[in-house]
């Protein structure tokens, strides 16, 4: 069906707009993946849009070569489709791809920069993020990745282009229903307060973090959101990567890196709340994202797993992005760890956590 949608969009030269576009609305809501989780009773998710950093990037960074943030090389990617390096930061799929997987709405979310981006897959949903970006305006120029705001730009060109598409009337139907996922904060509390932390303590820089985030998905809810699913900071100072700088000669966990985490954690709900009544036909809801990854990283075993503390690439304590390239070697058997890079989760625990997240949550965007 796929490959019917791309031959169709290549006859959009010969065959009349408008008839083009009655096909390509019929195949789109007839045809989609099969759902691998139940849907509350009176919620359809017609699409899936992602906004944040390299957790949930599918290959955004691909042509900011000034960016340390990117994976468009080996060894990423090795079990991905063909083995082939994307973008995604690791070894296979991220988080966006299995978040569309489960809605049943289609096998990967592409990013919204790809060359050569289908016109089904603006109807469907695609990906903005930027591997390196955060909440913290700071962040992304230390990264030179793309920031919270300019990838709030690609959306409103991307609105344009969905109108274009399917109408006015269609279009603000998908932008209500869908999905609107943002991954933020870990770059910001991981890499960019070491700069701030002479001018802000863990208050103030979590304070900062909140302010920032309610700007952006206050314009994104202005824009037409109404199901924004915001994920909370990950439980950082238990990576691979922080551990080694953060965590002594036993690099245990970070531990001042976790409480960072976990004040911006304690703060976003009641931010979101705020929202939630500035806007009261949206609905925007806090993922606990911190602690069933704590409990991955901490019951490895439990999980199957049996490396929990560093990544497959290299030695596992510092390489990720540049650092984990195809010069590194890598681990025989990836399914036995629970990081690729000493930053990023494998596919396989992203496949633990999404689905549970996804059924657990849902029902709040009804």
């Amino acid at each position: 069906m796929v490959h019917l949608i791309k031959l169709l969009c290549s006859w959009s030269q010969i065959v009349p707009w408008y008839l083009l576009r009655f096909i390509l609305l019929l195949l789109f809501v007839g045809c989609k993946t099969k759902a691998s989780l139940k849907l509350p009773p009176n919620v359809s998710v017609p699409a899936v849009f992602v906004f944040g950093d390299s957790v949930v990037d599918t290959g955004n960074n691909n042509n900011r070569t000034t960016s340390f943030a990117r994976s468009n090389f080996p060894p990423y990617g090795r079990d991905f489709e063909g083995g082939i390096p994307t973008g995604r930061f690791s070894n296979g799929k991220v988080p966006s791809d299995l978040i569309v997987e489960e809605l049943g709405i289609k096998e990967l979310l592409p990013a919204y920069l790809k060359p050569h981006l289908q016109s089904s897959d603006l109807m469907t949903g695609v990906c903005f993020a930027s591997g390196g970006s955060g909440y913290d305006p700071l962040t992304s120029v230390l990264e030179s990745s793309m920031p919270l705001t300019g990838q709030l730009d690609l959306f409103k060109e991307y609105i344009s282009k969905l109108k274009g598409l399917v109408g006015d009337d269609r279009a603000n139907f998908i932008l209500a229903n869908s999905l609107f996922v943002v991954v933020a904060g870990s770059s910001d509390i991981s890499n960019t307060y070491r700069t701030r932390s002479l001018l802000y303590d863990l208050p103030a820089y979590t304070d900062l973090l909140i302010n920032s985030a309610s700007h952006f998905l206050t314009e994104l809810n202005e824009l037409g959101a109404r199901r924004i699913a915001v994920f909370s900071a990950p439980p950082i100072g238990c990576l691979p990567f922080q551990r080694t700088v953060g965590g002594g000669i036993e690099k245990r966990c970070a531990e001042r890196t976790n409480n960072l985490a976990q004040l911006f954690n304690i703060k976003l709900p009641m931010m979101l709340d705020s929202l939630n009544r500035k806007f009261p036909s949206s609905r925007n809801v806090f993922i606990d994202g911190y602690n069933p990854l704590l409990d991955i990283i901490v019951n490895y075993q439990k999980y199957g797993y049996k490396v929990g503390d560093t990544g497959c690439c290299g030695t596992g304590r510092i390489e990720v992005a540049i650092l984990c390239n195809r010069f590194d070697s890598t681990c025989p058997n990836v399914h036995d760890y629970v990081f690729w890079d000493s930053f990023h989760p494998t596919e396989s625990v992203y496949k633990k956590l999404i689905a549970p997240i996804l059924q657990k949550y849902l029902y709040q965007f009804q």
